[in-house]
């Protein structure tokens, strides 16, 4: 009896131990997430959007860029959807007048690019290799250009809405875009992190 009581309570040590442990890695992970969001442009956005990723991230530079231009991405494609409904006349009270027409299609001519030039960069991602060596460095540089770009891209959609958009359609759009290129920038700046310093 005595030996069996002693077995449980190994067991429910072990148990116990096994949980905290559990539970520690997954604050670190989440701790890792939040450090290194600090150093993005905007660190509450990239807590927000990537917090959820931690599990997977666990302490990984590169997973939690891998993890910021899927967010990037993923978003972008949701904007360039949305832009794309508008435009088509499936906003409506939102509807598309007739003068912001050209701007909403230069941007969305502008979305789709970031969206390609975002997921060039998440494959790329995929291709560094080892760390230091001359593939990687040539990998990472296409992704840090490829990410640029986008953020470029989505730039130049909101000078566009900005100089020939007017109304409640184009602050609408404006608004998402604006939170696209923040992730976008978020992504580049722990994209550019995993390069030597």
């Amino acid at each position: 009896m005595a030996e069996a009581t002693a077995s449980r309570l190994f067991l429910l040590l072990l148990l116990c131990i096994s949980a905290g442990e559990l539970t520690s890695g997954a604050t670190s992970s989440t701790d890792f997430v939040r450090s290194s969001c600090g150093s993005t442009s905007y660190p509450a956005l990239c807590v927000k959007c990537l917090s959820a990723y931690a599990p997977s991230v666990r302490r990984s530079p590169r997973e939690l860029a891998r993890a910021a231009l899927t967010v990037s991405a993923d978003r972008a494609r949701s904007v360039s959807a949305y832009v794309a409904r508008l435009s088509a006349g499936g906003g409506g009270s939102k509807a598309i007048k007739a003068r912001e027409a050209g701007a909403v299609r230069d941007c969305l001519d502008n979305l789709a690019d970031s969206v390609d030039r975002l997921r060039d960069s998440f494959q790329e991602l995929g291709r560094l290799g080892r760390a230091g060596s001359d593939r990687f460095m040539w990998h990472l540089n296409n992704v840090q250009t490829w990410s640029s770009a986008a953020l470029t891209d989505e730039n130049t959609c909101l000078d566009s809405l900005s100089q020939y958009g007017s109304g409640g359609a184009r602050e609408t759009i404006r608004k998402k875009v604006v939170e696209v290129a923040q992730l976008t920038s978020n992504a580049l700046v722990l994209v550019n992190r995993l390069g030597p310093n």
